[in-house]
């Protein structure tokens, strides 16, 4: 294995009598809040490379694009096009508290869901429409019915925050579910769409685990329905990361996370998708156990060359880090090359413009709220821990938005929704705050 030099690495404890006074974290709530309006920027904050806040009072920003974003609150879905600073679009939505995803595809269409149901707006939600799945034959793909429920699963949930991509003049969107970890048993699937959300089918549907079975559970257990597609051997808890290589004009996900008894879950793909044909094939590049650098999210292809970032766990030793490879490695660990170890799970990363930003699982670190930064292509590495939040997870990197802020997640522990949390990186040259 090459390794980069060795980098220097800081961690500042920032604001610790204003994080007292405030009791550390802010939550949301919708009471104070203007759709109108819109809600007072939050406090501006800073470290040696990038400036940050919370979202404003009150609303949840699900998603962002260019100048859009998307975010609920109050039992209400809401579509801002000046950077989340005015919600002139919105729309009664009881179950927006369920909410757990979304994506701005870049006509302005909206793509949402809760839990097993899934939704679209094409017109800055005047109105919205539930979509109904295709499988790969054509067909309609209907959710199970779950045991619970209030569980019925987290059929399109993901943790990229980057889901589409340019491909011959067309946007082409794709995206994992990341699930049987709350919700309810949930079968794992790559979905995909190349109209704009109009018709969202299955790309790849994973087989039958055992251990996430429908048992009415929030994950699911060993008894109970089992769900997934039989006919496929490879099975997985859910699916870390799906991206895109423009160079091969190939997709590549890895899935999580085990082997517990019936198979690997920790997977590496590569899919290639015939466009005339409509159609996908997907082979298997990698099958591992969970302490492999392969357990890992945040791939990224810049100028053709993979990186990625490991949340290897379970048995020691732990095989950890941000590594770089070309994409024909892949395979070949001793090929790789490691760019810094942050020496924790760490399972989510956006490269964008020569920034590299990436997190700590919360539970697994020593730092509250961790935050991994390079503003250089990863020449410099610096790790941060805004301690005023709490324990977090930043999760969901979405690319910056028309005013240069990138928008993450911030999750209690790893999975539930608490704040949301903008960085902007520091520009060399440019002084003064946002």
């Amino acid at each position: 294995m090459t390794m980069s030099p060795l980098q220097r690495v800081t961690r500042r404890w920032f604001l610790g009598a204003t994080a007292a006074s405030m009791g550390g974290v802010w939550m949301c709530g919708a009471a104070a809040w203007s759709a109108e309006a819109g809600g007072a920027l939050s406090e501006i904050r800073e470290t040696d490379h990038f400036w940050y806040r919370l979202q404003s009072p009150g609303m949840y920003i699900d998603s962002q694009r260019d100048n859009r974003a998307f975010g609920y609150a109050g039992g209400k879905i809401f579509l801002s096009e000046d950077n989340g600073h005015t919600w002139p679009h919105s729309a009664e939505f009881p179950a927006s508290p369920r909410i757990t995803f979304s994506h701005i595809l870049k006509n302005g269409n909206v793509l949402f869901a809760t839990g097993s149901r899934l939704y679209l707006s094409t017109d800055k939600l005047k109105t919205f429409r539930e979509v109904i799945v295709k499988s790969a034959d054509g067909s309609d793909y209907h959710p199970h019915t779950p045991k619970n429920p209030n569980c019925p699963g987290w059929y399109y949930h993901t943790l990229s925050g980057l889901l589409s991509w340019d491909i011959d003049g067309k946007e082409v969107m794709v995206w994992g579910n990341y699930c049987n970890v709350s919700g309810g048993a949930t079968p794992v699937n790559i979905y995909y769409t190349v109209d704009n959300g109009e018709t969202v089918k299955i790309a790849c549907a994973f087989g039958q685990n055992p251990h996430f079975r429908d048992d009415g559970s929030e994950g699911g257990g060993t008894t109970g329905a089992l769900l997934g597609n039989p006919a496929n051997p490879v099975i997985c808890r859910h699916v870390h990361d799906v991206a895109y290589n423009p160079v091969e004009n190939a997709f590549y996900a890895c899935t999580g996370d085990l082997d517990r008894g019936d198979g690997h879950e920790c997977h590496w793909l590569r899919g290639i998708y015939d466009a005339k044909k409509d159609t996908w094939d997907w082979k298997v590049l990698v099958s591992t156990n969970a302490n492999s650098r392969y357990k890992c999210g945040g791939i990224n292809f810049v100028d053709g060359k993979v990186y990625w970032i490991s949340d290897s766990n379970g048995p020691l030793p732990y095989d950890r880090g941000i590594f770089c490879c070309s994409p024909e490695d892949i395979t070949r660990p001793e090929k790789h090359t490691m760019l810094f170890n942050p020496e924790v799970e760490s399972g989510n990363m956006l490269i964008q413009d020569g920034v590299i930003l990436a997190s700590h699982c919360a539970p697994a670190s020593p730092m509250a709220t961790g935050i991994i930064v390079s503003t250089d292509m990863g020449k410099t590495w610096a790790q941060y821990d805004l301690k005023e939040f709490g324990p977090r997870s930043a999760t969901r990197f979405h690319e910056k938005n028309g005013e240069g802020w990138f928008r993450a997640d911030l999750r209690t522990g790893w999975i539930d929704h608490a704040e949301v949390l903008f960085i902007k990186p520091k520009v060399p040259g440019v002084t003064g705050k946002p």
